[in-house]
């Protein structure tokens, strides 16, 4: 018979603050009955990485780990090594020092935010909304962390760029780009539209689950010298992060329900 259980994996950071922010979403999603959930980072934080959540599962009897990845992009490197340790892939596709868990339980590893840009779009917009006055003249800059490595550096444009252009729609903006701080395209950007369109102001939105050093040194750091809005809010808190994880749930856990249900009324056992 299995039995289902919820691992929750975010990078994690030193801040208290972010953690909590972290903490606070995953406890908000509604599971089915009997199904355990555990939040773990993949560093930072002593007795919630990713073993001890494997480790705590499997001693409630969990048969099947539903691995939630709390990330914002597929371009995520981490998303790599993290599916490598997992036993998702053979290989990792960059050098890790990430090794490979001891588990006895299947692992079934969903997808990261970016698979609904939509959503993820709404959320954005709500932080930076206020921001906004006279949108027709406002340029929208979301920025991510993004990558060097070509690979995870593309994916990472195409998360940006689906979910600028959306923004761009909901909030009836002028322009929308995309910037990422690896490499550093925010300068060139910048200076770019303050050229292009010198009667439009620059709205910054960042790309981040959690506020911490990227949103409140980097980011600013970077944009020295220029005019822009900005207002430092990353995507949690929000209620609908709390409920995209519970959707990703129950998307995964429905579905193996009505296999199991068609192979049961084929004459097959689980």
């Amino acid at each position: 018979m299995r039995k289902y259980g919820v691992l929750v994996i975010s990078h994690g950071s030193r801040s208290p603050e972010w953690v909590q922010l972290v903490d606070e979403a995953v406890a908000g999603m509604r599971v089915p009955d009997g199904i355990p959930v555990f939040g773990s980072y993949l560093e930072l934080v002593d007795g919630r990485l990713i073993g001890d959540g494997i480790t705590w599962l499997e001693n409630q009897n969990v048969t099947d780990l539903i691995v939630v990845p709390l990330f914002v992009s597929a371009g995520s490197t981490h998303l790599d090594e993290i599916a490598y340790a997992l036993g998702v892939k053979p290989e990792p596709q960059l050098p890790t020092d990430l090794e490979p868990f001891t588990i006895r339980a299947r692992v079934h590893m969903l997808s990261p935010m970016d698979e609904d840009a939509d959503l993820l779009a709404e959320m954005v917009y709500e932080k930076i909304s206020g921001l906004s006055d006279n949108p027709e003249r406002e340029i929208i800059l979301l920025i991510g962390h993004g990558s060097v490595e070509k690979h995870f550096h593309l994916a990472w444009r195409r998360s940006l760029e689906r979910i600028a252009e959306q923004l761009k729609k909901i909030g009836g903006f002028g322009e929308a780009d995309v910037a990422m701080l690896l490499p550093n395209q925010t300068k060139r950007k910048m200076t770019w539209w303050h050229k292009q369109k010198p009667q439009h102001a620059v709205i910054i939105a960042p790309l981040f689950l959690s506020e911490g050093y990227f949103t409140k040194q980097v980011i600013p750091a970077r944009l020295q010298g220029y005019d822009y809005r900005y207002n430092g809010q990353s995507i949690l808190p929000s209620p609908k992060v709390s409920q995209w994880l519970e959707r990703q749930v129950a998307l995964f856990y429905n579905q193996v329900h009505y296999e199991q249900k068609g192979d049961k009324e084929n004459g097959q056992t689980c």
